[in-house]
């Protein structure tokens, strides 16, 4: 390693703000990107969203639903896609993210009952469906919620 081969990673430096105003040579002077005169020319433009006066986009169009700050994305499985664990292992989230059943759990994990299993599992998520449960013990195995 020399220190005139050392720079920055690839994307970890992204500057927008480079010397305006230094002249014709730079290829930003004069104006400095700001154009000839106007509002959005002079300091104190306007602010992001502003119309001039006139009701803007943001308030003329209607307001509608609730958004709570406190809902949980969980993602949902079927029972079925348990059948390519062999006899006697134990499912965890992590195993199914090894596994790639899923990808991100995000929230939590719900197993569904949709579809047959016939394998003897210990199977620990965050949620279970009441057939899902039903099907996990009538093979022989174990559902705990985590």
């Amino acid at each position: 390693m020399n220190l005139t081969t050392i720079r920055p990673a690839d994307g970890s430096t992204q500057s927008n703000n480079f010397r305006r105003g230094r002249g014709h040579g730079s290829g930003n002077g004069k104006t400095a990107g700001y154009g000839h005169k106007g509002q959005k020319a002079r300091s104190g433009r306007p602010r992001l969203g502003f119309e001039g006066g006139q009701n803007p986009l943001y308030r003329r169009l209607p307001k509608r639903g609730f958004n709570c700050r406190n809902t949980k994305e969980i993602v949902t499985i079927n029972l079925n896609v348990l059948e390519q664990f062999e006899n006697g292992t134990e499912v965890t989230v992590e195993t199914l993210v090894n596994a790639g059943v899923i990808k991100n759990p995000r929230d939590g994990v719900k197993l569904l009952g949709n579809g047959e299993i016939t394998k003897k599992l210990d199977v620990k998520l965050n949620a279970f469906s009441a057939s899902a449960v039903e099907k996990i013990q009538a093979a022989g195995g174990k559902a705990e919620v985590i």
